[in-house]
């Protein structure tokens, strides 16, 4: 090789060296090692039994950065099989990473399994838990927050801290107890109480003048809360990965599976003012109180505890239609979040999924257009892969609501990679519903009272309508939302009530393209459990 020919080599040493240690520092790698056991705690001042990870209940706070790349190693030391589900995490190309029972076998009692994702262009307040059986009940859970790289721009000042508050209702009757009762055939019981951070009473220390955000996430079984802080108005910034148009607000209604953060300016006298969570659109009403501690503090907390705003779901839904995207500022991407015009797309499906809340072999069951979900022994992303038959049919649930008698099936909606979709939510119960859609977020484009038409587009928000993963559908009301199908894989869509997950009200979406590419979708991971009729098949 003569001199110019090394020359050229050298240099292109270099330059290969010089980008691969720029993607190398861009997108770091984060290791961690938790450890799933039983612990005793008192939230509601009885001792019971919780799950810990890393003997910390709730558990350790995950805080990730913009394409963070993340190996976690879970080991189960429980006597039940265990999965974690990173909520509001996308999961780009990765549905082998969910965990869910449709993509992932459980991880057995005294093993472990090491999840590999990436928080790939996301910023944003999320939570993580148990999705297997009624864990979720017992803990597992915590808070996990990504924030931009260093070279994107937020569109507030940097806050002075930063609080992470896991709000939920909480049982003092076991997790196993409640399946019990669910197996039975039978609903729960109203919860016992509403906990912050699993706890009945905690402080927030804080510095007059600054200003600090809080990052609420519902992370309860069943019931929408409000929250507030007494003398303090609250600047929404960030709902679920979209940075918001900033209004103010003196109580948020937050519903099951959401997440939401405010900035609050400490612009108060210093003493000690109340922090304050209760249910919401619940007969009895449960409630939570925290302190915002000034640091120069010279009184206790004192005075009436604020209450919660008169209005009732009007109300909610009001300000639920408040809440819309920023379009000029960038969320994780330096481009603007309005520099895509989803209102300008023509969809080319409409799903319409209806609630109901059957009773199917003298059971309590829940269902989704007649259909009420089942888990087969063999996830259903390891039975495509595999192509097994007979784990599930393309065709056990409609796309609309039909009239018939209502029934037990694994239920797997088709769709298309690239295709634009609206999904309507119908919910013609008296209840509160909270719909969760994994892999993806979405467009919230409209609420309404009584029966969805076609005619109710006239009313949707096709210009800055935010993004989330989780949506609330008032009772007798509808909500309706568009997705961009762009991340191939098995997805599951499910109520975000926990007892209605888990007796039937999910079902999964099968986002497919039927030419394998890696530039799609990941092949399956090289440690990944096989369970069911995949056992004993090859990599």
């Amino acid at each position: 090789m003569g001199k110019m020919g090394l020359r050229c080599l050298v240099f292109a040493v270099l330059v290969l060296w010089s980008f691969l240690s720029m993607v190398k520092g861009e997108d770091d790698y984060k290791y961690f090692t938790w450890t799933a056991t039983y612990g005793t705690v008192s939230p509601l001042g009885v001792p019971q039994q919780v799950i810990l990870i890393n003997g910390q209940f709730p558990g350790p706070r995950l805080d990730l950065v913009t394409n963070d790349n993340v190996i976690l190693n879970l080991i189960n030391k429980l006597d039940q099989p265990l999965l974690l589900t990173w909520n509001g995490i996308k999961q780009r190309k990765n549905s082998w990473q969910d965990g869910v029972f449709g993509t992932n076998c459980p991880i057995p009692p005294n093993t472990n399994y090491t999840y590999k994702f990436q928080t790939k262009d996301q910023i944003g307040s999320y939570t993580y838990f148990p999705s297997t059986f009624m864990q979720k009940a017992a803990g597992g859970f915590g808070a996990l927050n990504v924030y931009a790289r260093s070279v994107i721009p937020v569109p507030y000042p940097k806050p002075a801290g930063d609080f992470s508050l896991l709000i939920g209702d909480w049982y003092k009757t076991s997790h196993k107890a409640l399946q019990q009762i669910l197996d039975s055939g039978k609903s729960l019981p109203f919860p016992d109480g509403l906990l912050i951070n699993g706890q009945s009473q905690s402080s927030f220390s804080v510095n007059q003048g600054n200003t600090y955000m809080f990052r609420i996430s519902n992370v309860g079984l069943s019931t929408s809360i409000n929250f507030r802080i007494q003398g303090h108005k609250m600047k929404l910034v960030e709902v679920e990965g979209s940075h918001v148009v900033q209004n103010m607000y003196d109580t948020l209604d937050v519903h099951v599976g959401q997440s939401v953060s405010v900035l609050v300016t400490l612009d108060q006298p210093p003493k000690d003012y109340f922090i304050v969570a209760s249910t919401r659109f619940t007969g009895k009403v449960l409630s939570s109180t925290s302190v915002l501690h000034y640091i120069n503090s010279i009184s206790p907390v004192s005075g009436p505890i604020p209450d919660a705003p008169a209005g009732q779901l009007d109300w909610s839904m009001v300000q639920a239609r408040t809440f819309r995207w920023n379009l000029t500022a960038n969320a994780a991407r330096p481009n603007p979040q309005g520099s895509f015009h989803y209102g300008k797309i023509t969809p080319s499906m409409t799903i319409v999924l209806a609630n109901s809340a059957p009773i199917i072999g003298a059971k309590q069951r829940y269902a989704v257009n007649r259909v009420s979900h089942i888990d087969p022994d063999t996830p259903l992303k390891l039975a495509d892969y595999f192509n097994i038959t007979g784990v599930f049919s393309l065709n056990a649930i409609q796309s609309s609501p039909s009239d018939g008698a209502p029934s037990l099936a694994t239920a797997v909606l088709p769709t298309s990679l690239h295709q634009f979709i609206e999904i309507v939510f119908q919910n013609d119960e008296d209840t509160m519903q909270s719909w969760h859609l994994d892999g993806y977020d979405f467009w919230v484009v409209g609420f309404g009272l009584g029966k969805w038409t076609g005619a109710s587009r006239q009313n949707y928000n096709l210009v800055d309508a935010l993004t989330r993963h989780t949506t609330q559908v008032y009772p007798k009301s509808w909500s309706a939302i568009l997705v961009s199908l762009d991340n191939q894989g098995m997805w599951n869509l499910r109520s975000a009530i926990w007892e209605r997950r888990y007796l039937g009200q999910q079902l999964y979406m099968r986002v497919y393209n039927p030419i394998k590419n890696f530039a799609n979708e990941y092949d399956m991971p090289n440690n990944a459990l096989l369970c069911g009729r995949a056992v004993g098949r090859h990599l």
